[in-house]
């Protein structure tokens, strides 16, 4: 699912040089399914979007979003409502190369989102190649720093990393359901029920100096936790 990259100072273990799991036959069909399924539950929400990310015209360009991990359902109607204003805007999501990753990265290429297969366990070097490649070629990114094994709700370091080697901005985005179903995941996914309403939030953007020390890379890192977490109130 959806994770953060290795530091790219970070020694990588031998299971970074593998080959993403991909899905068979039927999990192609359960990714269709998936996405006809969120994708009619999606048109009955409520959504309403603020964009406090300070961001002028001029300067949307390819930025970084992140997200908890357990608000990703309402991920795709929120990169919609972006897409909508900005119709040339393309998206990459980081997703794990595990097998339940393979479900993941197939769904959201029905939404026309690029995935890009790694986390700070496998394949992470190649992802942060790959994520380096979208941003240069004007694509937006989208990570869960929580992801995709927790802790649930502390942010890992690879997003603050990936934001200082490329330049690009961070966009924490929050995301208040106000009836769902929460899973029994270790995240505690949480699922809209219908009708329901969502209110999303684009909070003002984080950036990360190329020049950054250690001490700044982790108050940078601190400072994208609680920011997430003052915008995802449960």
């Amino acid at each position: 699912m959806p994770s953060q990259v290795t530091p790219p100072q970070a020694r990588l273990p031998r299971s970074d040089v593998v080959v993403p799991h991909r899905p068979k036959w039927h999990g192609e069909i359960a990714a269709a399914g998936i996405w006809l399924l969120a994708s009619t539950l999606a048109r009955t929400w409520r959504l309403t979007i603020r964009d406090e990310s300070g961001l002028a015209p001029h300067e949307h360009g390819p930025f970084i979003a992140a997200l908890w991990h357990n608000r990703l359902a309402v991920a795709m109607p929120v990169w919609k409502w972006w897409k909508n204003r900005h119709p040339s805007a393309g998206l990459a999501a980081l997703i794990s190369a595990s097998r339940d990753g393979a479900l993941l990265a197939r769904t959201f290429s029905h939404f026309g989102v690029k995935p890009v297969r790694g986390s700070s366990s496998r394949r992470g070097a190649q992802a942060l190649l790959e994520l380096n490649s979208a941003l240069k070629n004007n694509l937006h990114v989208a990570i869960t720093p929580d992801g995709p094994r927790g802790p649930k709700y502390v942010a890992q370091p690879g997003i603050i990393s990936l934001a200082q080697l490329t330049g690009a901005p961070i966009i924490p985005v929050g995301i208040f359901i106000h009836r769902k179903k929460q899973l029994t995941s270790w995240d505690q996914f949480q699922i809209p029920f219908p009708f329901t309403r969502c209110d999303a939030c684009m909070g003002q953007v984080l950036r990360v100096s190329q020049n950054a020390t250690a001490d700044a890379l982790e108050e940078a890192r601190r400072t994208l936790e609680a920011t997430l977490t003052r915008l995802n109130p449960d």
